[in-house]
């Protein structure tokens, strides 16, 4: 089992909460390897939907960079960022947020939500696939004998709560379990069997399996599902 909580919490507390819990932080102030599932780490390459052959340092310069505000539009150079600082694009310097483009070249411009959808989560299954899959298939061969305790700064779990930012942390957890919005990891695999002695005996099992993930160096485009 994976349960989402804030970072903002004690340890202790969490500790005496879920006593025998393995405790992951999963934030951009995480000490280990775990900061990597960060939507904040410069991985590089991270593919900006809808433009082709452009990239970016991280998902959140993605999420950032493709803001449209009354006073500003798309900002490539938030692409470039890859300090894991002052990526985030406000309303205080550029006035309210108008939506999200779709791509840096395109007409429509996204809600909050139709871009969650679109761009951030996405993007963010793209990295976890591409470049974070090591850790995400470490973080399943824990589970199967461990509660995991993912921390993240935003706790909201439900992907069409505009109210609050969604947290990547759930996400990670999403991806694990075969949750909405990435139920597609898992496949349901059917087994014959077959006896052959006095009577022909046949019966089937099913077996969950993850799917294998097949990469595509050539065109990280065609990578992303951003319909879904």
């Amino acid at each position: 089992m994976i349960l989402v909580e804030s970072k903002r919490k004690k340890i202790e507390g969490l500790q005496k909460k879920y006593p025998n819990a393995i405790i992951a932080d999963v934030t951009s102030k995480s000490n280990n390897a775990l900061i990597k599932l960060s939507p904040l780490y410069p991985w590089g390459d991270i593919p900006v939907p809808y433009t082709p052959n452009m990239v970016a340092t991280c998902v959140e310069a993605v999420w950032q960079g493709l803001k449209v505000f009354e006073k500003a539009g798309v900002d490539v150079e938030t692409f470039k960022n890859n300090s894991m600082r002052r990526i985030k694009r406000t309303t205080k310097r550029f006035g309210k947020i108008r939506g999200h483009r779709r791509g840096v070249y395109g007409h429509v411009i996204f809600d909050y939500i139709e871009a969650r959808k679109k761009i951030y989560i996405p993007s963010y299954r793209w990295m976890l696939e591409n470049k974070a899959l090591d850790i995400i298939n470490r973080i399943r061969e824990i589970n199967h004998s461990h509660t995991i305790i993912l921390l993240d700064y935003y706790t909201n779990c439900d992907v069409f709560n505009h109210t609050k930012p969604l947290s990547h942390a759930y996400l990670v957890k999403a991806y694990v379990e075969g949750l909405y919005p990435f139920e597609d990891v898992k496949e349901m695999i059917t087994h014959h069997h077959y006896y052959c002695g006095r009577k022909l005996i046949s019966w089937t099992t099913e077996e969950t399996k993850y799917k294998e993930i097949k990469h595509d160096k050539k065109d990280p485009q065609l990578l992303i599902d951003f319909d879904f």
